[in-house]
């Protein structure tokens, strides 16, 4: 059995194993990485022979890092990459190329829908009725969107939310709020199965899951990078923040915003921005942050928006598919009984 695991960033680690009797046996390792002294590389290998099958990610790279002395430089890749590879040779974990993505172009949604619709998604995949998905949304209205654990009354200024038609909602996932107009906003949805990031930290599968959107914006000529924990910035600064969230059922949602153009001035009314959030990201305000894709690009929104799904595409296995009536219902359920409801709006008041 094979497994390959690269590094986001760093380096590739490939793993050849055999199974007896329910145990790794026969580990061999390779890979482009750095590793010094040679014989580290005999001992990560002895220390997965003998590992049962059905170990997590987590205890293999456990295995490995004990085999390892303070003094190995280890460069490009870690134990958990060593214990990632060990699982997809296994069939646990899985790659890319080993699904087929359905991509949901969707019409405009208000804000609530838009919530539901991501965990609609995420319980189809559950369920066995859907694959992976992504999703590239359309607002019907401004919105900010409160991250699940934010404090409603820190974060939105009520009476510029509502002098500006603005819509405020919760997510289901962490992070920080986001202020969208329908124009000036890029937004994608990825729904995965947790197989495709076993065994990573939810830093490394935010870059992860997020490297082709870096590589689109790279052959629209920005030099994106990813930017821990969860931004997609360039020199010119932020264009993107990302968010995530892992179900019970074993299905990951991680969606992006992006912002196209950005009315900042609008912004700064309706979001509560304070010194200390910005404290750390090198700006003295979140308008000179933000450098939108706009003017980064000269594009049209929807060019740009083309240019992410023919780039995806490229990469990875995508269909094209539509919301069906079964999934439009659940979401308007949804958004009855969860979203729009001030229980959840305001869980953190």
């Amino acid at each position: 059995m094979r497994g390959e695991y690269k590094t986001p960033g760093g380096k590739l680690v490939a793993i050849e194993l055999e199974v007896q009797d329910a145990k790794l046996a026969r580990v061999k390792l390779a890979g482009d990485f750095f590793l010094e002294p040679d014989d580290a590389l005999t001992r990560m290998e002895e220390a997965l022979n003998g590992a049962s099958v059905d170990e997590p990610a987590q205890t293999l790279a456990e295995r490995v890092g004990r085999a390892l002395a303070p003094t190995d430089m280890l460069v490009g890749f870690d134990a958990g990459a060593v214990a990632i590879a060990a699982r997809r040779a296994l069939g646990k974990s899985s790659t890319w190329g080993d699904h087929t993505f359905t991509l949901i172009r969707d019409v405009p949604r208000d804000a609530y829908t838009q919530m539901a619709l991501d965990q609609v998604y995420a319980e189809e995949l559950t369920a066995g009725r859907r694959g992976p998905t992504l999703r590239v949304w359309e607002w019907a209205s401004n919105a900010v969107i409160i991250g699940s654990y934010q404090s409603w009354a820190n974060e939105v200024d009520e009476d510029g939310a509502r002098r500006h038609g603005v819509t405020v909602v919760r997510r289901v996932s962490g992070g920080g709020a986001m202020f969208v107009e329908p124009g000036n906003t890029i937004t994608y949805s990825l729904v995965a199965p947790e197989s495709l990031v076993d065994g990573m930290s939810f830093v490394d599968s935010y870059a992860f899951l997020d490297a082709w959107c870096v590589g689109a914006l790279r052959s629209l000529g920005i030099d994106a990078s990813y930017l821990p924990i969860n931004d997609i910035a360039s020199p010119a600064g932020k264009i993107a923040g990302a968010a995530q969230k892992r179900f019970a059922g074993g299905a990951v949602l991680h969606h992006v915003t992006m912002a196209y153009d950005i009315d900042a001035a609008k912004m700064l009314e309706v979001l509560r921005i304070g010194r200390e959030k910005l404290s750390d990201k090198g700006a003295k305000s979140a308008a000179k942050r933000v450098d939108p894709l706009r003017s980064q690009t000269g594009l049209p929104r929807e060019a740009i928006i083309e240019a992410l799904i023919a780039h995806f595409a490229s990469l990875h296995a995508l269909e094209r598919s539509e919301p069906t009536a079964a999934e439009l219902a659940r979401a308007a359920e949804l958004v009855e009984g969860k979203f729009a409801r001030p229980e959840w709006l305001r869980r953190v008041p």
